[in-house]
């Protein structure tokens, strides 16, 4: 009945230099469990060998570890959906906010304190009303299935905040349950999504299949390694001992029927029984190693593409682990969507001034077709991305030259040494005028390119409001104020900007193109779909494009034919679209094209000011803008005098 727990006692041979560790004496459990009640209470027990032993890992444990085992739950699965229609939102429309579920609400002032932290608090009316306000699509959370605390985490007084340490593949994570009851867990999670769906949010999973919470040779026995360690696992040639290519001490075996089978049920559960809307695969090259190099047609996704049900959802990758060969982006599959890494490197780059080159900053700005476009995949394939909750914020991106994590207890030895960040002058937060001008415009820069590139956009929880981490890039451990948002010292500028932003992206599809550029004339307008000018307003010419240290250009938009149709056969059409990028640290002019590209123009957009609005002041093909140092300026291509009006007179306010 609802509410029983359970664990499995699993008879076997213990021969770990064959690959097998049965041990009786260990409760394992149920790798199909959709609920676990409570964590592991860490004990000496959990372990199949004798710990301290002279034999290590060979000798044998015969202590009872039920009583330090979560337990299995099952549940209820009656559930009312009440009509629950997915929003079903295409990718070139989606914008994706990754968050964490207790780091998110865990100090919000208006939501109630005894749901903070939990599903209950996502699916507040508070936060429903701040994500549809802010203009998210998505909500894309960081690992809910039940997870392990490292044992040496704990000893240390830390935890495993990220939750990348997976024992339930089925089961919500009860600690993020306000819920007691029994298996509540799942009827809280399911409140949460049918929630987010009423909303129109979508709601993805961060999930881990590649590996578990078990660790290496010398980690606890807690289910798989009890069960059939020698299928479950990539073993080396000496079956002792474990294939890492997650950096985890251990790798799932997606080669072998029954993990595949395994990891194909989880995914239909959570699209069938909890209605989640996509997946965001973490380290997904470790799933497609067939021996040990990776391949993008292995078992795997051969059974995702067949899979009626899997390969309609949103799947996304990260498309890198540890192992050799294990940086993989532009190589997944068609249908797959992929955190675009060379994305975020070269974005940073050229805004804080390091070796750039204007080829590779056009590429990311247009969708990497260079990733993409010679695997039939469309712009959408690159999620987009300045930062994720691995590394710095956005506001310490600007602010700090390196890595702080000493908290984390590692002596700052954790964590990414290259980051692509800048301080500005300063290390770590300061109450010089001048820098925090420079590092709020920085911030401006980086959201105004991430929303204004083709390709789906993705940000952080907390970046809309200049969020900190104090300058830890690795806050995997840290589950306080330090990963949790501080909704009270929040920066209310940054956040009307960047939900303008937000709103001006969703307004416009030619920021957000299903196909690629093309680069020639359109068929009857005579005009490329975009054009490269340099400052003087003259087309690039092909040296421009590798020349280092370049950090001026404007790219033209043609919004008159985005090669797309809307869903009743129309064709789509849009404004055009004048776009000023100026990394140096002075201010440039520029000079408009020629009129062939448009006569009149108007500012929609000035990162240098924190505006976005349509101005009443015209410019003309021949007047020179000036460009403010480290800023972004937007004309749009005033079609008739109906959009404009002089100052002072009224009229309807055409929404950009």
């Amino acid at each position: 009945m609802p509410g029983q727990l359970y664990g499995y006692r699993i008879h076997g041979p213990f021969d770990p230099e064959n690959g097998h560790r049965y041990n009786a004496h260990k409760l394992l459990i149920d790798p199909y469990a959709k609920a676990i009640a409570g964590v592991i209470g860490w004990h000496d027990a959990l372990f199949a060998y004798v710990m301290g032993s002279e034999m290590q890992d060979l000798s044998f444990s015969e202590l009872d570890s039920a009583p330090f085992i979560p337990k299995a739950v099952v549940v209820d699965e009656t559930y009312d959906w009440k009509g629950d229609v997915p929003p079903d939102i295409p990718y070139h429309e989606s914008i994706i906010y990754e968050a964490h579920v207790k780091g998110f609400t865990m100090q919000h002032p208006d939501i109630p304190e005894e749901i903070r932290g939990t599903y209950a608090g996502l699916a507040h009316p508070v936060t429903l009303n701040y994500l549809k306000e802010l203009g998210v699509t998505a909500i894309e959370l960081m690992p809910v299935h039940q997870f392990v605390n490292d044992r040496h985490l704990v000893e240390k007084g830390l935890s495993n905040y990220w939750g990348y340490n997976t024992i339930g593949f089925f089961a919500p994570d009860v600690r993020y349950a306000a819920s007691t009851e029994r298996g509540g867990q799942v009827k809280e999670f399911k409140d949460m999504v049918k929630a987010m769906h009423v909303a129109g949010i979508e709601v993805i999973l961060d999930v881990v299949y590649n590996h578990t919470a078990e660790g290496n040779h010398m980690g606890p026995t807690l289910s798989f390694k009890g069960i059939d360690n020698a299928s479950y696992y990539r073993l080396t040639g000496d079956k002792r001992y474990y294939m890492d290519y997650t950096g985890t001490g251990n790798t799932l075996n997606a080669n072998l029927p029954n993990v595949l089978r395994l990891f194909m049920d989880s995914l239909r559960y959570w699209i069938t029984d909890m209605h989640v809307d996509g997946f965001r695969f973490d380290l997904a090259p470790a799933l497609a190693r067939e021996l040990h190099s990776v391949n993008k047609l292995s078992a795997f996704f051969d059974i995702i593409h067949q899979d009626p049900l899997i390969s309609q959802v949103k799947l996304i990758a990260e498309p890198w682990d540890i192992g050799e060969g294990g940086y993989q982006v532009g190589n997944f599959p068609p249908e797959w969507a992929e955190w675009n890494g060379k994305y975020r490197d070269c974005i940073r780059d050229y805004w804080r001034g390091a070796h750039s080159m204007l080829g590779e900053f056009a590429q990311r700005f247009t969708g990497s077709p260079d990733l993409y476009q010679d695997d039939l995949r469309s712009p959408t394939a690159s999620v987009n991305f300045i930062t994720a909750h691995d590394g710095f914020t956005l506001h310490d991106l600007v602010t700090y030259n390196e890595k702080h994590n000493e908290a984390n207890g590692e002596d700052n030895k954790d964590g990414e040494q290259h980051n692509g960040s800048y301080n500005y002058g300063v290390e770590g937060e300061t109450e010089d005028a001048e820098i925090n001008v420079i590092r709020s415009r920085q911030k401006r820069n980086l959201l105004t390119t991430l929303f204004l590139s083709q390709g789906v956009p993705m940000m952080v929880a907390g970046d809309e409001f200049g969020r900190t981490q104090r300058g830890n890039n690795n806050a995997y451990c840290q589950d306080n104020e330090i990963s949790w948002l501080d909704w009270i010292n929040a920066d209310r500028e940054l956040f009307n900007f960047t939900q303008q932003l937000i709103h001006l992206r969703k307004r416009h599809p030619v920021f957000c193109r299903r196909r690629w550029f093309q680069g020639v004339p359109i068929k009857g307008i005579g005009l490329e779909d975009v054009a490269w000018f340099l400052p003087e307003g003259v087309e690039m010419e092909e040296h421009n494009w590798n020349e280092d240290y370049a950090k001026s250009l404007a790219i033209y938009l043609n919004g008159d034919d985005l090669r797309s149709t809307d869903q009743k056969g129309q064709k789509i059409t849009d404004d055009s679209f004048y776009l000023m990028f100026n990394a140096h640290d002075n201010y440039l002019d520029y000079n408009l094209p020629n009129e062939r590209y448009g006569k009149e123009w108007m500012k929609v957009l000035d990162t240098a000011i924190q505006d976005i609005n349509e101005s009443p002041t015209r410019h003309f093909t021949s007047d020179t803008i000036r460009v403010e140092g480290r800023s972004i300026v937007l004309l749009k291509h005033v079609r008739n005098t109906n959009e404009y009006v002089q100052p002072g007179k009224k009229r309807n306010r055409r929404k950009l």
